[in-house]
């Protein structure tokens, strides 16, 4: 073993050898490889070194020389390299008996010498050397090796050159095209023949060496003449073996492999039809109901399901009554023997199920009526989407108590199942009735098996009904058409074994829900709906998820039944009496789930059936008081320990105070202000001492983000429901929220005031005179006043909760303009802001990247307009006022905003803009007269260099009344001013 041998087993040695050696042998082979006699290195050691690791690194070496020093290499070089490699691969006799077969190593060794001879077709075939695949051919005599050693070249040059299932550079494609073209030209039927041959000697013999070359030659049917392989001679050949129980599974899988690839060849429809039809595959149908986890079957089923996709295919592209009835004729035959395959095998990853499907069903949804086949097989079809929507029964543990297996379960399901329903509601369509008979068998069956072990099944005939659900209309449910009718009361009146598992019951519930319309339709079976919702079923399951979802659930039921569940009041709030009670006394920790699903929507189910007018008064408020007394004891307790209790406890008090606030404003919307404030003014008491209490919350922990958002909630809520009533309250509660807010808390205190002034206009003028001033000493103190940075990554957190403040000041001061409150601007608390307020709104109207925020900026100018220039010529209300909005407003955001080439008249959002300022323009010159003219004409035109007959004809049609033709007239006005700048000046 000399040091070359050496240092290569060394850097192939993991872990059993010292480091720093390995690291200085892996140096040593890097050196070797840069030597200039390294090919004749490599080609000494191929023939005479016995080590596998040697012969390996001498073959990869070769590649990696090949490919990057090609065209450097000699002439002597390349022929000497060519020739050795070609020899060690045929088997050819070398004058030493030393010699090494290197053909005869291990795989790993034969597949590197097949790349190494591809590397060389890769730059040699056909022009240099043309003859190597017939060269190759001649030594196929000496047996099975060469033969071996052939299909490993032919496969490799598949691999890395041929094959499309890889990434290929433009030049790798190119160099392919060339060496098919030469090959098709050169030798291809002769490597067909050659096939054919081995195959018809070796398939007894040797079944290894026949299932090799057999899924060679499927590696290339795709681009060769397709008359080499669909033969008189090929095609019987393989349908023997394919049929020949005496072969081996892996020699018949491969054949089947050769028609699959005959099949799934890209032809002509008009060609490809009679191909599919000589093949008689009918043939091979018994032979995947064998055993379903053999290699055949999973080969065969692969070969079926294949066909059956080139049928369809020719189905829908040839157009002649003949051969749609010939398609049509071989998709009935093999049809049933591919249901079978996805319903009971392991379908081929490349077959889609369901886009093969929906294929199908939309050949059928042209026809006039359904054939008593295509009825069979839409009910298969529908049985497949059954079993491939059931859940694994592994996972229903999992799944039960939702963990993270589960979830993950759950999810993938999900998202699995999307096509499949899509699949579903399209059957539906085609043939209604088969469907609706199929789902009907598929719950009483579900209901036949009375196991607990059924779970799954029923989960999949319920999910069917659900999924179904959403493709019909609201006419078609409302009527039961079909058999609806029985199906909804059916779903009602039966105990589904498996309903004490989660995902049974989530489903059940979900089904009542979406079928609603039918039920309100037939109100017989209210009775029957409201014990799935209240017994263990639905709020009283043992399962927490479920429990919580009914309660979801069942607010959206009563919000469609609303005055038919009157009756039923005492008996839903008996029945609930333990819930309700759970709810309002536990605490939060012990509650299994929070967020959108922790309970509160009960309360909400309850508001809206209590709420009702229908519901006689005294039991109004009698019902009203039985809910809020404990919810309000438990805000006034939580108060109490929550001011006591430790950091660790603290949270967990407030939580429980948080979720009373939630359920006592779900309760509420049931309650409309009319109600509340003129017929029965007993039930607007109740909720004016509620807000009371709530009120508390705020005093005592005003920095309480949680609390404080919900209290702000329900303010919300009670400007609705008491309406003028509840002014009284409105001075504490805003003074509370306003002490030491946020940013961010600003942001909602903004948002409560849009509310009020949009519910109470100008009615609410003596709580604005003492609220805006302070709102705006705040605001304006953390705002930046020279904007806000826009490079990538300047904008912080708090940065962010600045602009969100800022975009709502916008909204805020554009609702007290429009509700005649603009007049709170002026009083002497506020009077420090104007000209902040004036300079922000003017930046923003000539800068702000979002138009809508830059248009609502301009109508609250023309508002102040209207409202502080009540007519021309007279004492100014503001002073100042008037020489702002000619010289500055006018100037800069009339004009030069205008005018910058952002300002795209094609956009929609900035033409709307545009009408604003156009708006102002006019607005103006009513309110100004000639001091708005006379400033146009002398100051503002000329500064952007406007000519000046231009300019007096815009002034004359600003005094005209046809605001469209000003708008089109100012419009090519600008226009005409960009292109006399020419983006050479920068205004402002």
């Amino acid at each position: 073993m000399d040091d070359i041998e050496k240092a290569i087993l060394i850097s192939f040695e993991s872990g059993a050898v010292d480091s720093a050696l390995q690291s200085q042998a892996v140096s040593y082979c890097q050196q070797i490889k840069e030597t200039p006699s390294i090919c004749s290195i490599c080609i000494e050691k191929l023939w005479f070194s016995k080590l596998v690791q040697v012969q390996f690194w001498c073959l990869q070496t070769l590649q990696d020389v090949l490919r990057v020093k090609y065209g450097s290499l000699s002439l002597d070089e390349q022929s000497y390299v060519r020739k050795s490699v070609f020899s060690m691969a045929c088997l050819e006799v070398v004058d030493n008996e030393n010699a090494v077969r290197v053909v005869e190593g291990p795989p790993f060794v034969k597949n590197k010498l097949a790349q190494v001879l591809v590397t060389l077709i890769y730059f040699e075939y056909p022009l240099i050397w043309s003859s190597v695949f017939v060269d190759f051919m001649r030594h196929l005599s000496k047996g099975a090796v060469v033969i071996d050693m052939f299909c490993r070249v032919l496969n490799a040059l598949d691999d890395e050159l041929i094959s499309l299932d890889y990434p290929r550079t433009a030049e790798e494609i190119s160099v392919a095209a060339r060496v098919k073209d030469a090959m098709r030209q050169q030798c291809v039927p002769q490597i067909a023949r050659a096939w054919y041959d081995i195959v018809s000697l070796y398939r007894n013999s040797d079944p290894d060496l026949s299932a090799t070359v057999l899924d060679c030659m499927r590696r290339f049917v795709s681009w060769i003449d397709i008359n080499l392989v669909a033969n008189d001679a090929f095609v019987p050949l393989l349908f023997e073996m394919i049929l020949s129980d005496g072969l081996s599974d892996q020699v018949r899988g491969a054949a089947a492999g050769c028609v699959l690839a005959m099949v799934s060849k890209r032809m002509d429809p008009q060609l490809k039809l009679p191909l599919l039809q000589t093949l008689q595959i009918s043939r091979v149908f018994g032979l995947v109901s064998e055993d379903v986890d053999s290699e055949l079957v999973s080969r065969v089923s692969a070969l079926l399901t294949g066909y059956a996709v080139e049928v369809l295919e020719c189905h829908k592209r040839l157009n002649s009554e003949d051969t749609k009835a010939v398609s049509m004729d071989l998709l009935n035959e093999v049809l049933p023997s591919v249901f079978y395959v996805m319903r009971n095998c392991e379908v081929d990853s490349t077959f889609s199920i369901v886009q093969f499907l929906l294929g199908y069903v939309s050949t059928l949804k042209g026809l006039p009526a359904l054939k008593e086949k295509q009825l069979i097989h839409i009910t298969q079809i529908l049985e497949v989407i059954r079993i491939q929507i059931c859940y694994d029964p592994m996972y229903r543990n999992n799944l039960n108590s939702l963990d993270k297996i589960g979830l993950e379960e759950e999810d993938r399901m999900s998202e699995f199942r999307k096509d499949l329903f899509v699949l579903l509601r399209t059957v539906g369509r085609v043939a209604p009735e088969v469907t609706q008979h199929f789902i009907r068998n598929s719950l009483a069956n579900a209901v036949e098996s009375s196991s607990e072990g059924n779970v799954e099944e029923v989960e999949a005939a319920l999910s069917l009904l659900y999924s179904f659900g959403e493709s019909m209309t609201e006419e078609a449910m409302k009527t039961g058409s079909g058999c609806l009718s029985e199906l909804i009361p059916m779903l009602l009146t039966t105990q589904f074994p498996g309903h004490s598992h989660r995902l049974v019951a989530l489903v059940y519930l979900e089904n009542i829900t979406r079928y609603m319309k039918f039920i309100q339709e037939n109100s017989q079976y209210i009775p029957n709906v409201l014990g799935a919702f209240l017994d263990e079923r639905g709020l009283h399951h043992q399962n927490a998820h479920v429990s919580r979802r009914a309660c979801y659930l069942f607010m959206r039921v009563v919000k469609l039944l609303k005055s038919k569940l009157v009756p039923f009041i005492d008996k839903i709030l008996q029945n609930l009496q333990d819930t309700l009670s759970q709810l309002t006394t536990m605490n939060f920790a012990s509650r299994e789930l929070s967020g959108t699903e922790d309970g509160s929507h009960i309360f909400e189910a309850i508001g809206l059936i209590i709420g009702l007018e229908d519901v006689p008064a005294e039991k109004q408020s009698d019902y009203l008081s039985l809910l809020l007394t404990p919810l309000c004891q438990q805000i006034e307790k939580g108060l109490v320990e929550a001011k006591v209790t430790s950091a660790e406890e603290f949270p967990l008090k407030i939580a429980n105070i948080q979720f009373a606030i939630v359920a006592i404003n779900a309760l509420s919307k049931g309650f409309s202000e009319r109600l509340v404030t003129a017929s029965r003014p007993r039930i607007g008491l109740m909720f004016k001492q509620t807000l009371d209490v709530l009120l508390r919350v705020l005093i005592e922990f005003p920095k309480v983000e949680p609390l404080r958002s919900k209290v702000t909630s329900f303010i919300h809520r009670m400007v609705d429901t008491l309406g003028s009533s509840v002014f009284p309250y409105l001075p504490k509660a805003l003074e509370q929220l306003l002490a030491d807010s946020e940013p961010k808390e600003m942001v909602g205190f903004l948002v409560l005031l849009n509310q009020l002034i949009c519910k109470f206009n100008s009615s609410l003028r003596d709580i604005m005179e003492e609220v805006y001033p302070v709102v705006a000493g705040r605001i304006f103190n953390v705002i930046p006043r020279d904007g806000f940075p826009s490079r990538p990554g300047a904008v912080t957190e708090e940065m962010r909760e600045l602009i969100e403040l800022q975009r709502t000041l916008y909204t805020f001061l554009h609702v007290i303009a429009t509700h005649d409150l603009s007049s709170v601007f002026l009083t002497p608390k506020s009077m420090p802001y104007l000209d902040p307020m004036m300079y922000l709104l003017l930046n923003t109207c000539c800068n702000h990247k979002d138009i809508t925020v830059r248009k609502a900026c301009v109508q609250i100018f023309i508002r102040l307009i209207k409202d502080w220039c009540a007519k021309p010529y007279t004492e100014e209300k503001v002073p100042g006022f008037q020489n702002f909005m000619i010289e500055t407003f006018a100037t800069n955001c009339c004009l030069y905003s205008v005018l910058e080439k952002s300002f795209d008249f094609n956009d929609a959002n900035t033409h709307v803009l545009f009408g604003e300022i156009i708006t102002a323009q006019k607005v103006m010159y009513e309110k100004f007269g000639n001091a708005f003219l006379m400033h146009l004409m002398s100051k503002t035109f000329p500064s952007a260099h406007c000519p000046q007959d231009l300019a007096e004809q815009y002034c004359q049609k600003l005094q005209g009344n046809d605001i469209r033709s000003l708008k089109s007239y100012y419009q090519s006005l600008i226009e005409n001013l960009r292109l006399q700048q020419n983006g050479s000046h920068v205004f402002r």
